[in-house]
């Protein structure tokens, strides 16, 4: 039995001869001879003609103020209802940030609410329609625990919009 599975798996391996491989190699060097490849000429590379930048005539492009510039000029001319009167003169508390200041009380004078507002160790009087801090604050509301302010900034745009901010009444344990 031994005998007839190696004489059979020899006649197996003898039909797998090279007798296919001749072919498929002629043909494959047939294809190599009639095939030509079709390349096309690069295109010849464009002169580089340099730019002579005279930095003494012109502006610099990069600039910041430049740029700056052109914002404000778009600012002053665009129809904004935000947009605060540069011209009129400022208050004496549009002189200090917010984040300074500390509410500390309130009081009422003729039927109006006064805030008690502290910077540093002085205390003024704060009223609704006041201004107040350096992004013209508008004082909106005075409470008994609190300032409403209505702020006008610019945005990265260059737009003015509106910000809302509050001045808490700071509890006794929180004072300096």
């Amino acid at each position: 039995m031994r005998t007839a599975a190696f004489a059979f798996l020899t006649l197996l391996l003898a039909g797998c001869g090279d007798s296919d491989v001749k072919e498929v190699h002629a043909w494959m060097d047939q294809v190599k001879q009639e095939t030509r490849p079709a390349v096309k000429p690069l295109a010849e590379p464009k002169d580089f003609i340099p730019y002579a930048y005279n930095d003494r005539e012109a502006t610099d492009p990069f600039s910041q103020s430049k740029l700056l510039n052109q914002l404000a000029l778009a600012a002053e001319a665009s129809p904004n209802p935000n947009k605060p009167d540069l011209q009129r003169p400022r208050e004496l508390l549009e002189s200090f940030p917010l984040d300074t200041m500390q509410m500390v009380g309130t009081l009422q004078k003729g039927g109006v609410n006064y805030a008690l507002v502290q910077i540093d160790r002085s205390v003024y009087q704060v009223r609704a329609g006041q201004r107040i801090g350096q992004n013209f604050g508008l004082v909106t509301r005075v409470g008994d625990d609190a300032i409403n302010i209505r702020e006008v900034v610019q945005d990265a745009a260059g737009e003015w919009v509106e910000r809302l901010a509050k001045l808490e009444l700071q509890n006794k344990e929180n004072r300096k």
